[in-house]
């Protein structure tokens, strides 16, 4: 990884990382941190073009009904599709979707904590900390610490330890 790091840049060392199921820098009492993305759909049906709405526009609200309805199906049956080709709840899915936007926002950017919240969709910093730590296992601010673009730079490298 310090090689993939050190010529591609923190970002894909760290999908790496994550890819072979790593994690780089991980406290004892965190949680993996490995990416949950939807399977490929062989076909841009309603319901796959709702999701991918919904991914891209994280910082809004989305409801259970209005996902449905834009995925033409009945709040019922969107709920048992959903479940039975993501395997698990639609909430439990929007809420990793935003945490994993946040992990990439706290990777690449210096934004606030204010902002990052904003971003993905959690309204304050107060939700994200929450959310984080429910699901992670650690606080926006130590993952920032840990992962970002700028953490790499000052670590020592793994020849100046000898």
């Amino acid at each position: 990884l310090h090689i993939v790091r050190a010529r591609y840049g923190a970002e894909v060392a760290l999908r790496l990382a994550r890819h072979v199921v790593l994690s780089p820098h991980r406290q004892g009492g965190q949680a993996q941190f490995i990416e949950r993305p939807l399977a490929p759909t062989p076909t841009a049906d309603r319901f796959a073009q709702a999701l991918d709405k919904v991914r891209a526009t994280l910082g809004e609200a989305h409801s259970l009904d209005s996902v449905a309805e834009a995925a033409g199906l009945t709040r019922r049956t969107f709920t048992r599709r959903f479940q039975k080709s993501i395997g698990t709840s639609f909430g439990d899915w929007l809420a990793d979707q935003r945490i994993a936007l946040a992990q990439r926002l706290l990777e690449a950017t210096e934004k606030s904590m204010d902002t990052v919240a904003f971003e993905a969709g959690f309204g304050s910093a107060t939700s994200l900390r929450q959310h984080f730590s429910a699901r992670l296992k650690t606080s926006p601010m130590q993952y920032r610490r840990e992962f970002s673009r700028s953490a790499g730079a000052k670590r020592p490298t793994h020849a100046a330890m000898f």
